[in-house]
């Protein structure tokens, strides 16, 4: 294909036909990536991201992400029985915390003795530093009367002891910091553009074949929701893998250029189409049905919008590997009757076999330009 030239004085006769057919050698679809298939199946099978959009990296743990911020979103991104765990645990620990050092007070006070006890208090003439405590249960209800302010007024400190009332201070400023980071992700948990695979669906496989005379990748997005999906953007990122020792090494990052099927992107109403041409700037332009079959790599697809209802973003995420994609395949019509406004989801991922051309798009624009090329002979003859 390098020898291809389009200078006009080399068009003679039909000559270079000749010569151009011998460099081509179209229909050759021996795979060019041998190596992949001494690649193990386990390792071929792997993703970088799972189809239900979950992040299959694992990650160590640094030192320099033991902090506060890595924390707080790890709590963020758990699941919600976690994140109601972690606020329970962080409730009762605060309790705790508080509890044992008005009992330390207490204790250290003289306040636990027998002779001391409140039903003694009056005949002694004894004054506690928290009135009405029998015990850590009683200091520990006490801690959690503070911090939610209930007071039920059985338990309250006395102006003798000034460190029970330091360390109340204290525990009403840490109990209203903690708050404030309660509420801080709760609301970050709430308003962040969760994974929606469970409402914004993809289709099981993506298939390419022949449109408008041009190969091109496509795959369908649908939402099951009633809501309306605003301002939305659909991202195809490429990732492709190389074999060395056995061993799977990331090399090469793109994005893929993608349009929505003649869909503007401010309002979703029904399944889009997310098509990526494969012309002479995409990575898969010299891709051949057998070096899908051969290669590793990976495809990410991102879809994004916001709520048309309540305003949040919304995020689903999936991925196709190699062993997901369908070489001349189209999906079927998702509207089987036109007099109604309705669509059936259960087709999203249907599809049936149309002509393709096995060869890459690069050899099938080449061959077209070579057919071109002949009807311009045949025409002047």
């Amino acid at each position: 294909m390098s020898d291809y030239n389009e200078k006009s004085d080399e068009w003679e006769d039909g000559k270079f036909v000749f010569q151009f057919v011998q460099n081509l050698a179209p229909g050759t679809y021996v795979p060019r990536n041998k190596f992949y298939h001494q690649i193990p199946v386990t390792a071929r099978n792997r993703r970088v991201l799972s189809k239900d959009g979950e992040s299959n990296f694992s990650k160590p743990l640094l030192h320099c992400r033991k902090g506060f911020s890595y924390s707080f979103m790890t709590i963020v991104e758990a699941k919600w029985r976690w994140t109601l765990f972690y606020l329970f645990l962080a409730f009762c620990a605060d309790w705790l915390f508080f509890g044992i050092i008005y009992w330390f007070i207490a204790l250290v006070h003289g306040d636990l003795s027998e002779d001391h006890l409140p039903q003694y208090q009056n005949a002694t003439g004894w004054v506690p530093c928290i009135k009405n405590v029998y015990g850590f249960t009683s200091t520990f209800l006490f801690s959690i009367e503070v911090h939610t302010t209930v007071a039920y007024s059985q338990r309250a400190i006395t102006p003798n002891c000034p460190v029970t009332i330091l360390a109340m201070c204290l525990q009403c400023i840490v109990s209203s910091i903690f708050q404030a980071f309660m509420i801080g992700i709760l609301f970050a948990k709430i308003t962040r553009p969760n994974a929606r695979v469970d409402t914004i669906l993809f289709s099981k496989r993506a298939v390419i074949s022949l449109r408008d005379e041009k190969l091109c990748l496509i795959l369908r997005v649908g939402n099951v929701r009633k809501f309306k999906i605003q301002n939305v953007k659909a991202t195809v990122i490429l990732l492709k893998f190389i074999n060395k020792n056995n061993n799977m090494y990331f090399v090469e990052q793109k994005e893929l250029g993608v349009t929505m099927d003649g869909y503007e992107s401010t309002f979703s109403l029904w399944p889009i189409s997310v098509v990526h041409i494969i012309d002479e700037k995409s990575p898969l332009y010299d891709i051949s049905a057998a070096d899908l079959l051969c290669g590793h790599f990976e495809i990410l697809a991102i879809f994004e919008g916001i709520n048309g209802i309540t305003g949040q973003a919304v995020q689903a995420r999936t991925s196709y590997t190699e062993n997901d994609l369908l070489w001349g395949h189209r999906f079927v019509p998702m509207i089987n009757d036109i007099n109604k406004i309705a669509y059936d989801l259960s087709k999203l991922s249907a599809t049936h076999e149309v002509d393709t051309p096995l060869c890459s798009a690069n050899e099938y624009d080449v061959l077209m330009t070579l057919v071109d090329f002949e009807d311009k002979i045949s025409d002047k003859k």
